[in-house]
């Protein structure tokens, strides 16, 4: 049998890498360059040099500047969509599996009435009804990303209830704070943390969707998205400008799905055996 090149673990050690190295790049890089990513620098798509290392952009703007600011504004808001979606689903999914009866049948419900909805077209007659805002933004797409994680979590709590160890602590009279502590949650982690890592590339995916549609983040604000729509004629005259917010978001998408994959090989400490 041929063995695998790279290993897992290997794989996944790598995407960490390049995710710090894309985190400590749009945290710290804005603050090292010579420009601003508002500064006009130069002639419209200039070509790559030494002095602007990714060109510039339609209106003569240093592009490394302004990749490294829109990556601020993407991964930030993506990350609040995320953790925002995972504190809502989670914690519906687990109110759900503890409660059951019409608590359950109600949530789970209007869960798959929501999930009827294209979430693209949702998300544009919200936009244009409320506006393009960033609360706006964040709202609609914590509701829509909130709804798979409600569903594996909710999915996980049921199955994991029913388990001997759970129901051996129950006997004892443990409360439900320390169930979800010691029992729920070590052994639903791995599969759950996965799904945080996936919504916040769904999240990335969708607010970049968005931007390029011209409903995502409003200007003058740099975002990934945004940047590609704003370049894009440059392609019809060979020019790389939209290139590199692209690769930036594929390289993020990439890298977290990488993240996500290792996670699922969590394996929880086998409870301890009761006297």
């Amino acid at each position: 049998m041929i063995r695998r090149f790279t290993s897992l673990g290997v794989v996944a050690s790598l995407a960490w890498l390049l995710l710090a190295l894309v985190a400590i790049a749009v945290l710290l890089g804005p603050a090292l360059l010579p420009y601003g990513s508002e500064d006009m620098v130069g002639e419209a798509w200039a070509g790559m040099s030494l002095q602007h290392p990714f060109g510039t952009d339609q209106l003569g703007r240093d592009m490394l500047a302004r990749v490294l600011e829109g990556g601020r504004n993407s991964l930030a808001l993506a990350g609040t969509v995320a953790i925002g979606a995972f504190a809502v689903g989670a914690g519906l999914g687990l109110l759900a599996a503890f409660s059951g009866g019409w608590v359950d049948s109600l949530l789970s419900r209007a869960v798959d009435l929501l999930m009827s909805f294209p979430p693209l077209i949702f998300a544009l007659l919200v936009i244009s009804f409320a506006g393009n805002s960033i609360p706006v933004l964040i709202t609609v797409l914590i509701t829509f990303e909130c709804l798979r994680i409600y569903r594996l979590t909710r999915s996980l709590a049921m199955e994991i209830v029913v388990q001997d160890f759970v129901l051996v602590a129950r006997l004892r009279g443990e409360g439900l704070g320390w169930l979800l502590r010691r029992e729920i949650l070590p052994n639903a982690m791995g599969p759950l943390v996965a799904e945080l890592a996936i919504r916040f590339v769904f999240s990335l995916l969708f607010i970049s969707s968005l931007s390029f549609l011209g409903l995502g983040v409003p200007p003058p604000a740099a975002d990934w998205g945004g940047m590609v729509r704003e370049n894009a004629p440059a392609i019809g005259f060979g020019m790389t400008a939209p290139l590199f917010p692209a690769a930036m978001i594929a390289l993020v998408a990439v890298c977290v799905n990488l993240v996500a994959d290792s996670f699922l090989h969590w394996r929880p400490r086998a409870p301890k055996a009761v006297a």
